[in-house]
C-alpha cells in the first residue's frame, strides 16, 4: 500500500511541475504536437510518406507501425480505459487553461502514448532513421499528456509500456504463429 501512497505522490508532483513550470512557447508546440496526433493522424501522415519514400522498407515500415498502433488502440482504449476508471488529474492543480480541454474518458492508460510508442517502436527494426524521426513527436506528446493535465505520469508509463508491447508482438508474431499447433482438417470441414 505504501508503494501507492509514492507513485501517488510522484504523480501529483510530476504533473505539478511540469503543467506549472514548462515556458508557454514550449506548451504551445506540445498543444500542436496533441492536436496533430489527434486520432492517429501524425502517424498515419508519417506512414504515408514512409511509402513514399522508403519503396520497400517504407511499406514495411508503415505496415508495422500501423497494425503496432491498432494493437496499441486495442489495449489502452478499448481494454484499459474500461477495465481502470481512473479519474483525470484535479483540474486546481494547473494554473494555465488548457486543463478545459481534456476527454472525459478514464485517464489510465495514456492511449495516444500507447499509440505513438507502438508506432515508433515497430518502424524502428525496419528504418532506425524513421523511428528516430517519429520519437520526437512520440516523446513531445507523451510529455503534453502531462504537461495539459490530461494524463498522470503512471498513465503516460502504462501507454508507452503497452506501446512497447504492441510494437513487439507484430514484431513476433509470424514466428509466435508459427508455434501453434495446427488444426485437424475435420474442424475446418
Amino acid at each position: 500500500m505504501h508503494v501507492m501512497a509514492d507513485v501517488r505522490e510522484a504523480d501529483r508532483r510530476i504533473t505539478q511541475r511540469a503543467a506549472n513550470h514548462i515556458p508557454g512557447g514550449i506548451g504551445q508546440l506540445l498543444s500542436a504536437v496533441e492536436e496533430t496526433a489527434e486520432s492517429s493522424k501524425l502517424w498515419f501522415g508519417a506512414a504515408a510518406v514512409m511509402i513514399g519514400l522508403g519503396s520497400g522498407r517504407g511499406r514495411r515500415s508503415a505496415v508495422s507501425g500501423l497494425a503496432a498502433l491498432v494493437v496499441a488502440q486495442v489495449v489502452s482504449n478499448g481494454v484499459g480505459k474500461q477495465l481502470v476508471d481512473r479519474s483525470r488529474p484535479p483540474k486546481e492543480w494547473i494554473e494555465h487553461d488548457e486543463v478545459e480541454d481534456r476527454p472525459d474518458s478514464s485517464s489510465f492508460p495514456s492511449g495516444h502514448t500507447a499509440a505513438a510508442v507502438a508506432f515508433t517502436s515497430a518502424v524502428a527494426p525496419a528504418w532506425p532513421l524513421a523511428a528516430v524521426l517519429c520519437a520526437v513527436p512520440a516523446a513531445a506528446l507523451a510529455l503534453e499528456r502531462v504537461q495539459s493535465d490530461a494524463h498522470y505520469p503512471s498513465d503516460v508509463a502504462a501507454g508507452a509500456l503497452i506501446g512497447f508491447g504492441s510494437a513487439w508482438l507484430i514484431r513476433r508474431a509470424p514466428r509466435l504463429l508459427q508455434h501453434l499447433p495446427k488444426a485437424p482438417l475435420s474442424l475446418l470441414s
